[in-house]
């Protein structure tokens, strides 16, 4: 465990901006706006922005405020967060985000969550940020379950809660599934649609169950393509700023509530992609897409099981779970529907999240202890 810092060389930040000047635009048939994907009047504003306006020393700074450290955990080189509470009897919290999330989704809501008494460890996916990118097939989200919580006891918590959003949910789900024993709690962000269809689903489930399937053809192909083709789809997104700027940003548009400028700012949303470019990660952040559609344990049915599991469902989330769904694959002991928030609710409601976090942990850690 080392002290990590970070610091992208200039000539990164100088190549970038050189390619956002010179990028080819492609046209785009009038008056349809983000209805075939990104908009390009918008993805040319926030081009220039970052290449002409943007201070990625600044949010390195802000970054570097947060205590960091680099972990190798068997065998594999991990990137976190771990902020400590001033509290002697601080809870563990474990926070796991997803894709195309980083970090800085995270950036706001840890000092909430130290103020509040939790120890909060939040370590990069493989393959995402500062993390080891993996050489080797397997790095599915059983593997990381199973990293994460050998991270854990390598910082000397042996029992703690765990948050998950996007990815992060499986992970932490797979925690459960893997180490119940280790967990005070599981918290998560939604309940994600992919379990297996039920025989006897409630009329909230039929509903939930029949939008999933029309998000999946009309909104899902991202999915499809990053699960069965990533490598292709990397050269370019990977060479391109403007692309992979194109190919992250129509999912915040799409996943969050209300307008995108407003809710993460363009400094924001060019902090998050500066973070992919510099790493370059987006290739191997959508290979875990391949991964998890690859892993046997994905496929197979989840026991409910005894770990007091609380949800948050935002309501602009991709897939609003209703209650009868999270019961039905979790052992829930809190349940809140937020007044407002989507995908990437702890950067966009943080106050609502570290609340509910609060309120979660005050029922979970009394119950286990």
């Amino acid at each position: 465990m080392q002290s990590f810092q970070a610091a992208v060389p200039d000539q990164v930040l100088n190549d970038l901006r050189s390619r956002l000047r010179r990028t080819r635009w492609p046209d785009q048939v009038e008056e349809q706006g983000w209805q075939r994907g990104t908009e390009v009047g918008f993805l040319r504003r926030l081009c220039d922005h970052w290449a002409e306006h943007f201070d990625w020393r600044a949010a390195e700074t802000r970054l570097n405020a947060l205590p960091q450290f680099s972990a190798t955990i068997e065998g594999f080189g991990l990137h976190l967060v771990h902020a400590r509470s001033k509290t002697s009897d601080g809870v563990p919290l474990l926070m796991v985000n997803g894709w195309p999330s980083s970090i800085f989704e995270y950036i706001d809501v840890i000092p909430r969550l130290t103020a509040a008494g939790f120890h909060v460890v939040a370590p990069a996916l493989p393959g995402y940020g500062f993390s080891d990118r993996p050489t080797k097939p397997g790095m599915n989200g059983t593997k990381i379950a199973d990293l994460f919580a050998a991270l854990m006891s390598e910082l000397g918590y042996e029992r703690f809660l765990a948050h998950g959003s996007d990815w992060g949910g499986l992970v932490v789900d797979r925690i459960r599934r893997r180490h119940p024993s280790r967990l005070l709690g599981v918290h998560l962000s939604n309940v994600h649609s992919q379990y297996p269809p039920p025989q006897d689903p409630t009329p909230d489930e039929e509903l939930f169950l029949g939008k999933a399937q029309w998000w999946n053809f009309t909104e899902g192909a991202y999915a499809m393509i990053q699960g069965t083709k990533p490598q292709t789809l990397g050269y370019g997104l990977n060479d391109s700023p403007a692309g992979l700027a194109a190919w992250i940003v129509e999912k915040f548009q799409s996943w969050s509530d209300g307008d995108i400028e407003q809710a993460y700012g363009l400094d924001g949303l060019c902090a998050n992609l500066t973070l992919y470019w510099a790493t370059e990660t987006i290739t191997s952040s959508a290979r875990l897409y391949a991964e998890v559609f690859a892993d046997p344990e994905m496929r197979t049915p989840t026991e409910r099981g005894s770990v007091p599991v609380g949800v948050i469902v935002f309501p602009k989330d991709i897939l609003p779970a209703p209650r009868a769904w999270g019961e039905r694959w979790f052992n829930v002991v809190h349940w809140t529907e937020a007044s407002h928030g989507g995908h990437f609710g702890a950067w966009e409601v943080p106050d609502l999240l570290a609340q509910d976090l609060r309120s979660f942990a005050a029922r979970a850690v009394g119950s286990t202890e």
